[in-house]
């Protein structure tokens, strides 16, 4: 057991040797390695949609109230993006690997006990642990990929790939979601995960090594103050989606959460050892980055929230179908992978966020025209296309620029921090949004021309905050992230 020393600075010291090589993999082969990461990242990210489809169904069988049933959802995402800096920093201190693992197991015990869940509190309680193994294994699936491949164009096409499943996961979700409600039951969009998890466990274990661990402080403070933080803003954010910005159920989280952080920014300031660092803020192309992964996410839920009410409700079309139709989007953004790293390497990351950030807004801009009796293939199929194109090359770039340059004692908190920002932008884009929704339909009634009207404004926000992407990808600097990389080869 490690050796604790004495408290200071409110900050427990956890020694732990920097054991380079130990828990090698048995076997050199990155490219298992890369595919049982990536696979993880696709199963923790895709269950933040999976069950959308699946909502009708789970509250007919478990008896959920109508309040009740978006905590199916909200369950998993609030305990997934309240603790993702907490899982990336220990990672950092704790081990990268071990955390992954612990985080995986956890993740594919709790979606057993969902899938076997005969109450909506005991679905409610599996869907929250699965949301802590998530925040355990994401943030370290980014600083394993960074440390397991030394060769710097390796590296960005392992990380292109990364943020393409990452940014694609929501589209999937919806897709599987509906193929598994439909031909079978909801309970299998849980069971599914408990193969793939128990796969990656033993793959994990025999392909992908274990890094150096980092002696570090353990900065207790931090770690509260950000938990409850992030935490506290991610409910009032999902609250206002329900009941409005002006609730007190949504403001007083929203001034705790504020708050917290505000601590915490403070806390990391002076602590020695911080949670996380906030020398990962000084290289502009990673606040550029960061700030584009918070504002992206946060338009493009708009697509997933109310197009599928949208062909669901207005159009009649069932769980698989509606999965389905989300196919173009998904393999818009997975096209990218492929080509992304190849002109990140020759242009850098301007160019191609700009590019992005511009096709999102006009993929938003056309679902503006949507009207009750739109059809999919001339008014659905065409944005989505575009909004996959335009994610693809808005996003894929931002793992690699934001891994560039940092310390590999830092990757964890760094790779935390990216699927924080992710996150908080997905639950704020939410909030907003809904309210937005919500409130033109109070003024022009709920049926189909009110409904859309509402959807269509929404969308015309949702385009704005794209909009808001274009200036900050502007900021990247030119000089491609593959020369920088060359100079952390053998690093990690």
């Amino acid at each position: 057991m490690p050796d604790r020393a004495p408290v200071a600075n409110r900050s427990a010291t956890i020694e732990l040797e920097p054991t380079v090589g130990v828990h090698r993999a048995d076997r050199e082969r990155p490219g298992m390695a890369l595919a049982v990461i990536v696979t993880c990242t696709l199963m923790l990210i895709l269950d933040a949609t999976v069950m959308n489809v699946a909502l009708p169904r789970i509250r007919s069988d478990l008896g959920f109230s109508a309040t009740g049933l978006a905590w199916v959802m909200s369950g998993y995402t609030l305990s997934f993006g309240g603790l993702l800096l907490l899982g990336g920093r220990a990672g950092d201190i704790l081990g990268r690997r071990r955390v992954f693992l612990a985080g995986i197991a956890l993740f594919t015990a709790a979606s057993l006990a969902g899938g076997l869940a005969p109450t909506a509190g005991w679905l409610l309680a599996a869907r929250v642990a699965q949301g802590v193994g998530a925040a355990a294994a994401g943030p370290n699936t980014i600083a394993l990929i960074a440390t397991t491949f030394t060769d710097a164009r390796e590296r960005i096409r392992a990380l292109a790939l990364m943020s393409g499943v990452a940014s694609a996961a929501f589209a999937v979700g919806l897709i599987v979601g509906g193929l598994l409600t439909q031909l079978g039951s909801w309970r299998w969009v849980l069971f599914i995960n408990v193969p793939f998890g128990a796969a990656a466990l033993a793959l994990t274990r025999r392909f992908v090594r274990e890094p150096a661990r980092h002696p570090a402080r353990l900065d207790l403070a931090g770690a509260v103050t950000a938990t409850v933080g992030v935490a506290a803003l991610v409910y009032a954010m999902l609250h206002a989606a329900e009941a409005g910005w002006s609730n007190a159920h949504t403001v007083v989280p929203l001034a705790a959460g504020a708050a917290c952080v505000a601590a915490f920014l403070a806390v990391e300031a002076r602590v020695s050892a911080p949670m996380l660092p906030l020398r990962l803020f000084a290289d502009r192309n990673r606040a550029a980055g960061y700030a584009n992964f918070f504002l992206g996410p946060a338009a493009m839920m708009s697509t997933f929230f109310f197009l599928t009410q949208f062909l669901q409700n207005l159009r009649g079309y069932s769980a698989l179908t509606t999965g389905l139709a989300f196919l173009p989007m998904a393999a818009g953004m997975f096209s990218m992978t492929r080509l992304v790293p190849r002109m990140l390497g020759r242009f850098g990351p301007k160019p191609l966020a700009v590019t992005g950030s511009l096709l999102m807004v006009a993929g938003l801009l056309w679902l503006t025209r949507l009207h009750p009796g739109t059809h999919y293939l001339t008014g659905i199929l065409g944005p989505m296309a575009v909004l996959g194109v335009g994610g693809g090359l808005g996003f894929v770039p931002i793992n690699p620029v934001v891994m560039a340059d940092v310390p590999p004692a830092d990757a964890g908190a760094a790779g935390g921090t990216l699927q924080t920002m992710q996150q908080l932008g997905s639950t704020v884009g939410l909030g907003v949004l809904v309210t937005v929704y919500g409130t033109v339909l109070r003024d022009s009634g709920t049926g189909p021309v009110g409904t859309v009207h509402g959807m269509t404004t929404a969308f015309t926000v949702a385009a704005a905050i794209a909009a808001a992407t274009v200036p900050i990808a502007l900021t990247f600097r030119r000089a491609a992230p593959v020369r920088t990389e060359e100079r952390r080869i053998g690093s990690a």
